[in-house]
């Protein structure tokens, strides 16, 4: 018992400053579109960005896995959380398009890094008891601290835009070194590899290579639901922040009180309805409910013409959408326990970053086309991510 209380009372330093880090990584969100059109580049580089971030991100997500298991996540945490700073310092003096680009794929590699380690630092330092919860408590915890951070950030970028990037820079900085201080040590491999065997796993096509230890039917099914509800995530997301700019010509600080609202919202869903979720023996049949609930409130965005229903359909969207990631996670912890968990998180990791990737792209290209073509390429993936958990849903059927 006394065992347990000490591994939970070492989780909320940790959540801590992993709040006050998320917070920063979103810090920039509401001012890119300002940044984008102060500096008259194209429409779709609000998207395009993005994808450049998470393609690297995609990348390199399995690679920190297996570094966590050699040197712990909270040496991950440090030296993935200074690259990301790096990164966003040269996002900060980019210029150009091409510069844009180059700054987002470094930070991509980085960035990766930071929330594979946050994952399976949850996972490594949590027993089967306190998983579920804590996982939960990490979905809540990026879900409320990235529209806090839209909200800092838009209220930082009523002042000057690049202002923003600056201070995200430095809260990066202090949240790793805070991270390497306060966090215990969990690496799961005694043994560190030679430098040829780290050499070859920066390989990240090496790397995903591995994902066949310990692929089988329900995970595949797992990370194509996880994959898709990602897609139409970000393809929507990305596109709410720019659609409440260029259409209801709102500025930045407007964009951040709806994020902060909105992460509200999803913090009460998280502390009832995915808490009382949680507690069922077999929760895949809600995580069904949860995912055709998001599909219709997607389907909703669509015909929301005013900002008064746009916001309301949006409300519930958020809601639901938060609620499934802790459920997603708690399954693909519960799925990937053993040796392999690093890997299987890690990999659980690149499957979102693949989503994101085309799902930022696609999201710029859609919207010059037209501004709704977003969201309902959204409805669709999510439609597809609800398929995916009943399939998921039948198979653990099959295996009981």
């Amino acid at each position: 018992m006394d065992k347990a209380k000490n591994n939970e009372s070492r989780m909320i330093p940790f959540f801590v400053v992993m709040f006050v880090f998320n917070m920063a990584a979103n810090f920039v969100h509401p001012v890119t579109p300002t940044i984008i059109l102060d500096l008259n580049l194209n429409d779709y580089m609000f998207g395009l960005a993005l994808a450049a971030m998470m393609a690297f991100n995609f990348m390199f997500s399995p690679f920190w896995g297996k570094m966590a298991g050699y040197f712990s996540s909270r040496r991950v945490m440090l030296v993935a959380g200074l690259g990301y700073a790096v990164g966003q310092v040269l996002f900060g003096i980019a210029r150009s398009e091409a510069e844009f680009l180059l700054a987002r794929m470094f930070a991509g590699a980085f960035c990766g890094g930071s929330y594979v380690a946050f994952m399976t630092y949850v996972v490594n330092c949590s027993d089967d008891k306190s998983r579920g919860k804590n996982l939960a408590i990490h979905a809540t915890v990026t879900a409320v601290s990235s529209s806090f951070g839209y909200f800092v950030g838009g209220m930082v970028g009523e002042v000057d835009p690049y202002l923003s990037v600056w201070l995200q820079v430095l809260v990066l900085i202090v949240c790793s070194v805070g991270h390497f201080l306060l966090c215990r040590d969990d690496k799961t491999h005694a043994v560190r590899p030679p430098l040829r065997l780290l050499v070859r796993e920066s390989n990240p096509l090496s790397a995903l290579l591995q994902c066949r230890k310990f692929m089988t039917p329900l995970i595949a099914s797992l990370f194509l639901s996880y994959g898709l509800a990602n897609l139409g995530y970000i393809a929507f997301e990305q596109c709410f922040n720019y659609y409440l700019r260029d259409q209801f010509l709102l500025s930045s600080g407007y964009n951040g009180v709806i994020k902060a609202a909105l992460g509200v919202i999803s913090l009460a869903a998280n502390g009832t309805l995915c808490m009382w979720i949680l507690k069922r023996k077999r929760f895949t049949p809600y995580l069904a409910g949860v995912m055709a609930v998001c599909t219709m409130a997607m389907a909703g965005v669509i015909f929301a013409e005013q900002m008064g229903m746009f916001i309301a359909v949006n409300v519930v969207f958020f809601a639901f959408y938060f609620v499934s990631l802790p459920l997603m996670q708690n399954k693909a912890a519960q799925l990937g326990k053993g040796s392999d968990s690093n890997l299987v998180m890690g990999s659980f990791n690149a499957v979102k970053s693949f989503g994101s990737i085309f799902g930022s792209a696609l999201a710029g290209f859609l919207y010059e086309s037209h501004v709704k073509l977003p969201f309902a390429f959204g409805f669709g993936a999510f439609l597809l991510a609800a398929a995916m958990v009943v399939v998921m849903m039948c198979l653990e059927k099959k295996n009981a």
